[in-house]
């Protein structure tokens, strides 16, 4: 008499809560809409790394706090002008007023290109909400697209307030030419998927997420480096060839890139520091060697003050 087979146990029913899917939902839709803020640029070295877009909230919020600082700067000047003025030469507020209008228009117009064409690249509204301005290429920021996004400002902000503070008393179609004039220019970056105002459309400039100037951790393990010490010799002019810029790059590098990528980088930083191929040597072992001496060298260098922001830093 055969032997029939057990029974198979019962499967379980997966019983998933509403709340976890509603959670999962949430997560995957955040997610997108963080992604959408994402931008990949491939920088001079031949690099991809992934950048997050300020949104036009935070871009408004650096505004605003700017305007403020701005004010406070231009009213606490012209009531320091006026006491001084009138305290050494009483009835003279007419020159202080025309000193304050020349101050003023130094301020409204100067202001935002100061901190910007600055080595942080950021006026003190941006820092505070940790955003900065950043070259769309990939390249360092220059001079040129920071006077060209600053100039526009005045067609952008200036001209629209002053539209609307003369329709008052002006006819029908001035006022809707000026109506017409701020919806285009103050609306801008809500109708772009980059959140780019005019001026940085003309200057190919983005505000981005600040990224952080310090150094990150050490990728390379004391074995590797151990092990890289005795094979590679790097002379401290090779190390100084990059700043802290390039090493942030280097190390998105080593850890998210392809084979190939590796490979076109460690050709660019051997042209460039004038290094011979040895038998024998991979791409990923140059790589993680020179990190190590770049690193060791930053770190030296920031120890007596010196911080080698880029290889386009020469001090």
């Amino acid at each position: 008499m055969s032997e029939r087979a057990a029974p198979a146990p019962p499967r379980k029913k997966v019983h998933v809560s509403v709340e976890a899917a509603t959670q999962r939902r949430a997560r995957m839709a955040e997610e997108q809409r963080q992604s959408k803020q994402v931008r990949r640029l491939i920088t001079p070295e031949g690099a991809a790394i992934r950048l997050r877009l300020a949104s036009a909230g935070e871009r408004a919020g650096a505004f605003l706090i700017d305007i403020a600082i701005q004010w406070a700067i231009v009213i606490a000047t012209f009531l320091g002008l006026n006491y001084l003025f009138s305290a050494t030469s009483p009835g003279s507020a007419n020159i202080a007023f025309a000193f304050w209008l020349v101050f003023f228009f130094f301020v409204r117009n100067f202001y935002y290109i100061f901190f910007e064409i600055s080595r942080r690249a950021a006026t003190p509204g941006k820092r505070a909400l940790g955003l900065r301005v950043a070259a769309r290429d990939g390249g360092r920021l220059t001079a040129n697209s920071v006077l060209a996004r600053n100039f526009i400002r005045e067609i952008e902000i200036g001209l629209p307030f002053q539209f609307l503070m003369m329709s008052g008393g002006s006819d029908g179609w001035l006022a809707l030419f000026g109506l017409v004039w701020s919806g285009v220019f103050l609306l801008f970056p809500l109708f772009n998927r980059d959140k780019m105002r005019v001026g940085d459309l003309i200057a190919g400039t983005w505000v981005i997420r600040a990224p952080q100037t310090k150094l990150m951790h050490d990728i390379t393990s004391a074995a590797t480096t151990a092990e890289a010490a005795g094979r590679f010799s790097f002379t401290p002019e090779q190390a100084d060839a990059y700043g802290i810029h390039e090493l942030h790059v280097l190390e998105d590098v080593l850890r998210q890139s392809a084979p190939s990528i590796k490979e076109q980088v460690a050709a660019r930083i051997r042209t460039k520091i004038g290094w011979t191929r040895q038998p024998g040597e991979t791409d990923l072992a140059f790589l993680e060697a020179y990190y190590a001496a770049l690193r060791r060298r930053l770190e030296q260098r920031m120890l007596l003050g010196q911080r080698k922001a880029d290889k386009f830093d020469v001090r």
